[in-house]
């Protein structure tokens, strides 16, 4: 009765969306864990502490070159997995939690280095907010910041990862190296979507088979038999499963434990998040730039506008119902109220065909 209260309540858009997820897991699961709030406090302020560190050291470096004070942010949601995995850790009795502190520091700025690292490749620089000397930065000065920044990440990183076992470089660096073969496919699948618009038979079955439906050759340890039927789920784990699963192994690596209902979890969450957020808030933009994403190859592929809006709620549900049972197996209630709050921050009324 609780429970299904709990839905009723959760379901309540007066609420705000944290304390949705909160009482949206507990109708899933059963499991309402008050000291997960408390513990999504501590992981807050500690990751928190991390990136002011890291971007204090590019205001410096920048401060250097620029001879007047320089302001600096950068969107640091990409770091959700390592705050769920840190916190996941304090909970253990057999953890070391100042180890588990660096290595959070490590992975923390591995990421968002990486992250920086694309944004430059990709020309975005507007993901770099700048202030120099109190005045919004010029579009030359952002850009130049937005180097000095991933430089100075890249530096800090390499100073971290020698602190640690090779194994833990080892897992970062074949997480990037699957990343980046998958990135190199990219206009390989922006031909495929050009011709299946223009009703190409071939490749409307290509984007079903190499892209929906693909299998791994040698599948992630991790995954069983419930994973690797998810629809998208290789190409959606190269795409960005692949580097939160490299986290989890940095940790391993590092001597600190981390069960595999915990990674299934984070990956399925993080690649539900990814079609979810990102791809259903980037549909139009991707349509116009013949971007493939598992929401543009729905409605290739689907009959019309409603049954591609309902395959993409299908496959969301997929992937964020599967991570949210790992979750429970993992004892991670924190790691299940977060995938809960992903969905319930889903905008599937900006696709074409919702009800």
């Amino acid at each position: 009765m609780l429970r299904a209260s709990a839905g009723w309540v959760a379901a309540r858009d007066a609420l705000p969306t944290s304390v949705q997820a909160v009482l949206g897991y507990y109708a899933d699961s059963g499991v309402f864990d008050y000291g997960s709030l408390r513990l999504k406090s501590r992981v807050d302020d500690v990751t928190e502490g991390l990136v002011e560190d890291a971007f204090a050291a590019v205001e410096d470096r920048a401060e250097a070159e620029f001879g007047v004070p320089v302001d600096f942010e950068y969107d640091t949601k990409l770091i959700l997995p390592a705050k769920l995995t840190l916190g996941y850790l304090y909970r253990r009795d057999d953890c070391d939690d100042d180890r588990a502190d660096r290595l959070t520091r490590l992975v923390v700025e591995a990421l968002v280095d990486g992250d920086m690292r694309d944004a430059i490749n990709d020309e975005e620089y507007d993901d770099f907010e700048v202030a120099v000397g109190g005045e919004a930065a010029t579009d030359e000065q952002r850009r130049r910041v937005a180097e000095l920044a991933q430089g100075t990440l890249e530096e800090r990183v390499e100073e971290l990862f020698s602190e640690f076992p090779g194994g833990v470089r080892g897992a970062y660096e074949r997480a990037v190296e699957v990343s980046e073969r998958h990135q190199e496919q990219d206009p390989h699948f922006r031909r495929l979507m050009a011709r299946a618009e223009d009703g190409d038979s071939d490749a409307l079955e290509a984007v079903r088979v190499e892209y929906r439906d693909t299998d791994f050759p040698d599948p992630p340890e991790a995954f069983g038999e419930a994973e690797r039927d998810l629809p998208y789920i290789k190409t959606q784990y190269d795409r960005v499963g692949v580097i939160y699963e490299g986290m989890v192994e940095m940790y391993r690596a590092a001597d600190l434990p981390v069960s595999p209902a915990f990674e299934r979890s984070i990956v399925l969450a993080i690649i539900g998040a990814q079609v979810w957020l990102d791809d259903v808030d980037d549909y139009a933009a991707d349509m116009r730039e013949g971007q493939l994403t598992p929401v543009t190859a729905e409605y290739l592929l689907a009959d019309g506008d409603r049954e591609a809006y309902d395959r993409v709620i299908d496959v969301a549900n997929g992937y964020l119902d599967l991570a949210k049972t790992h979750a429970t197996t993992a004892d991670s209630a924190l790691t299940g109220i977060a995938t809960e709050y992903i969905y319930r921050d889903g905008e599937p009324e900006l696709l074409p065909g919702g009800r």
